[in-house]
């Protein structure tokens, strides 16, 4: 058998005159968790959903273990947990686990998945009476209480707080442990190095960059990073001419340095900052992280959908 379990070829999508999917190319193989990642607007979502077959396609094409993802075949082997996903208020945690096991053929007990997903005491407990969590929680549960092959996790941990974000995640690896196959999209860098084999990065409905978390790192040129506050602030240019720089970009107050050395590079900015009067009032090194790989990428500026 095939170690692909899902590929999509040169995949469009407009809305009018948005264009929001231009030609994304996409192979996500067994046993892996691929991440989209993507700055508002840039096409993350209507990809997976297209994925999904819960949104037709323009062009391209879109197979799903061999076949299109409508298939009843293909539905039979997916778990989706959709970004915000709408349960009725007035269903119980379990009311609500039996429907969706209702939807297979086969399948697991709803008791396990309860178990797993650490719902037993709110079993009985009303959708709306459930936090943000329990919800989120109660969504993956329903989206694999089908024993999926492939799970689909759109911004699965989004508005979560630390604790019940790394529960997320912790089922996340656990599905992947046991054999099965993870599409997610995240805003959270932290969640995607911890989660994602390989993963591409969307902007402006394209993929601009793929590979692994390493690899993506890697490409900067820059393996370290160096973050200068002084007080009066020190232009681009002399910090750009620092032994071991690679790049200077701004964040908030601050001069992110991207540098070769930090050994190297931090006795010089602080000989630079003395020479020109000015105060350092902060400075940390640290590795280079995918949150450097994808504001280079995709700039720093936010962007509304």
């Amino acid at each position: 058998m095939s170690d692909t379990v899902l590929t999509c070829t040169a995949l469009r999508k407009s809305f009018g005159e948005v264009r929001a999917v231009q030609g994304v190319d996409l192979e996500l193989r067994a046993r892996e968790c691929f991440g989209l990642l993507g700055p508002n607007g840039a096409g993350k979502t209507t990809t997976i959903e297209i994925l999904e077959g819960l949104t037709s396609l323009d062009g391209g094409e879109v197979k799903v273990f061999g076949l299109p993802p409508g298939d009843v075949a293909v539905r039979a082997r997916v778990g989706i947990a959709l970004q915000e996903t709408q349960l009725p208020d007035r269903l119980t945690v379990q009311e609500c686990l039996r429907v969706f096991r209702s939807f297979y053929a086969s399948g697991r007990e709803v008791d396990q998945v309860i178990a797993q997903l650490e719902l037993e005491e709110k079993r009985h407990a009303r959708v709306a009476k459930l936090s943000g969590g329990q919800r989120q929680r109660l969504a993956l549960a329903c989206a694999m209480v089908g024993d999926p092959d492939l799970l689909f996790l759109d911004e699965p941990s989004t508005g979560l707080d630390p604790q019940a974000r790394l529960k997320v995640w912790e089922l996340v690896l656990a599905f992947k442990a046991q054999g099965g196959t993870v599409l997610l999209t995240t805003h959270y860098m932290e969640e995607a190095a911890r989660l994602c084999d390989r993963i591409a990065i969307v902007d402006h409905g394209r993929v601009i960059a793929r590979g692994t978390p390493a690899e993506l790192i890697a490409s900067l040129g820059a393996p370290q990073v160096l973050e200068l506050v002084t007080e009066p602030g020190l232009d681009d240019a002399p910090l750009s001419a620092l032994p071991g720089v690679a790049r200077v970009t701004a964040k908030a107050d601050a001069r992110v340095l991207h540098v070769a050395d930090v050994t190297v590079t931090l006795p010089a900015a602080l000989e630079l900052a003395r020479a020109r009067g000015a105060a350092v009032k902060h400075a940390t090194t640290r590795d280079a992280t995918l949150e450097d790989v994808f504001v280079h990428l995709t700039g720093a500026e936010l962007r509304d959908a």
